[in-house]
């Protein structure tokens, strides 16, 4: 069930400050979440080592958030490596944020990334359980292949147009916008726990002003 407090969602692309929420957000994540996000266990040591190298010049990630926590991520990966362009798609969604419409949200702002960067061909891998996933793909026109324990799906962005290209950047405007008021709570947090003076838990009462 989604949490009432998802009518504030907002979707931006993620920056190097984010880094410690995206690490916080993948942790939260349960086994079998893990499992299908990542396509077996992983332990929280491995989730935090790729937490650190998400952010990659090849790469765009978005992120939704609710009352200033991260709940969910998409990834568009490999940008850049090939022409004609081609990228892979990556998603995950806490638990209690699952079947609520944020992986659709996050599944159209992918898309929206890779047309506006040429991107010809975009993919994804996900297990065959993942009827999540495989549902999402399906809903944008993706065409599946079934392999063994596992499945491909590939879909071909449109061209991008100077509409499309508007639309992205005032999206992200706006997001970057009400990050900003963010930002500086954020580092203060962060500062104030690597020095000992803020006790774990209380980041998140005073976020979200609890």
């Amino acid at each position: 069930m989604i949490p009432d407090t998802a009518h504030d969602l907002l979707i931006r692309r993620l920056w190097a400050v984010d880094q410690e929420a995206i690490s916080n957000h993948l942790l939260r994540l349960d086994a079998e979440t893990r499992r299908v996000r990542f396509g077996g266990a992983v332990n929280d040591e491995s989730v935090k080592a790729y937490a650190r190298r998400i952010l990659r010049y090849d790469s765009i990630v978005c992120g939704a958030f609710s009352s200033g926590t991260l709940r969910a991520i998409a990834e568009l990966r490999g940008l850049y490596r090939s022409w004609p362009a081609m990228a892979e798609a990556a998603f995950s969604v806490e638990p209690d944020w699952q079947n609520g419409g944020i992986g659709d949200a996050l599944f159209e702002r992918v898309i929206a990334f890779a047309r506006n960067r040429g991107v010809k061909t975009l993919y994804m891998t996900c297990l065959r359980e993942n009827e999540r996933m495989r549902h999402l793909a399906a809903k944008h026109h993706a065409q599946l292949y079934f392999c063994p324990g596992e499945v491909e799906a590939t879909l071909d962005p449109n061209w991008p147009t100077p509409l499309s290209v508007a639309i992205e950047i005032a999206d992200e405007t706006r997001g970057l916008t009400q990050a900003m008021f963010r930002w500086p709570a954020m580092w203060q947090q962060t500062h104030l726990r690597n020095q000992g003076f803020l006790r774990a838990g209380t980041e998140n009462k005073s976020e979200n002003g609890i």
